[in-house]
């Protein structure tokens, strides 16, 4: 008899539900699929270009042999005091050379203006300039991480991996398999899984101001153990495709073993689309441990039911609980009626 049939039951039922054993020629038929990240070419081929400096900035300017003109508010005070804001509008002010419209400016073109604008006043002027306070362009986070702040873009470019590992993804919550990666309108979905084990391509994705990453949560990513198992309840994945069968009865305890029924471990697969397309029922009779081994190949998918079933013995036993206290209440009745008529 093959692997594949249909549930006996109604006619209306068979025809919904296909049942399906899980063997070895079923997991070669259907080998799990290996990690593979694809990575929009845009994504990767997108090089940083010099930082331009922008409102909320700010910066130290350095005139050799002036102190008067790099550290105005004393050398005994911290860098950042003496350091330069970039106004809302772009500008900031500098003595001799007045108000300077600098956003959109890279470091060596500020450098180069007030050289220019100072040797009216000093002689052959010896200018430096380097940002002290990155405000400007940022890289947003949402979602399921442990720190939300924005990330600054500096004059270093910002990488995906370095960005992912400032910010600490929450592991327990989040859903690896769908970060998004939102520029300029698009927005681009990426397995971080995949991304890791494909040469560390997270490394080679530089990030530009005004992108915004955002991780979902995994709560709607779920698969349901019940039945005679030590702790049912919902499982959740981190990535797709990334909990076994037997991964996930390990996570409620496995299989009761006084209750169930080795025989009756079920995998119930897309039975919220019945309308559309039949539900399949892939059995595994978890008896031995060689079955075990089946079920660390056999890949379950969000939304799956695993249901294991009761042996004969306890089957029985519910019936008698359920059947007992209903005899006893007829018995009590009877006698009652007996007594009312004699």
């Amino acid at each position: 008899m093959s692997g594949k049939g249909l549930v006996r039951g109604t006619p209306s039922d068979s025809s919904q539900v296909q049942l399906v054993t899980i063997t070895p020629q079923l997991l070669a038929e259907n080998p799990t699929p290996l990690l593979t990240a694809t990575v929009p070419q845009e994504l990767l081929s997108y090089q940083p270009t010099p930082y331009r400096i922008g409102p909320g900035d700010s910066l130290y300017i350095t005139v050799w042999d002036h102190p008067e003109l790099t550290s105005p508010a004393g050398t005994q005070q911290q860098t950042a005091a003496n350091g330069r804001l970039v106004r809302s509008d772009g500008t900031l002010f500098y003595p001799y050379v007045g108000g300077i419209k600098v956003a959109g400016m890279t470091i060596e073109q500020v450098r180069q203006t007030i050289a220019e604008k100072l040797a009216k006043f000093v002689e052959r002027p010896q200018v430096d300039v380097s940002i002290v306070g990155y405000n400007s362009q940022h890289v947003l986070l949402q979602g399921a991480f442990m720190k939300t702040d924005p990330l600054s873009i500096t004059s270093v470019p910002l990488t995906l991996a370095q960005a992912l590992g400032t910010a600490t993804i929450n592991a327990d919550q989040a859903n690896m398999s769908d970060l998004v990666l939102s520029r300029d309108g698009q927005n681009y979905h990426l397995d971080l899984a995949a991304l890791y084990d494909s040469r560390g391509l997270a490394k080679d994705i530089y990030l530009k101001p005004g992108d915004r990453l955002m991780l979902p949560y995994n709560d709607s990513e779920e698969v349901y153990v019940m039945g005679e198992v030590m702790r049912p309840q919902a499982v959740t994945f981190r990535t797709l495709s990334s909990i076994s069968l037997t991964q996930a009865l390990g996570r409620v305890g496995g299989l009761n073993p006084i209750t169930s029924n080795g025989r009756a471990v079920y995998v119930i697969r897309g039975a919220n689309n019945l309308k559309n397309t039949p539900a399949k029922v892939f059995q595994l009779d978890a008896r031995s441990p060689a079955a075990f081994a089946l079920g660390d190949d056999f890949r379950l998918k969000p939304g799956d039911v695993v249901f294991v079933g009761a042996a004969g013995i306890t089957r029985w036993n519910r019936f008698l609980s359920q059947l007992l206290p209903a005899a006893t209440l007829v018995s009590s009745a009877a006698a009652a009626n007996y007594s009312a008529n004699h």
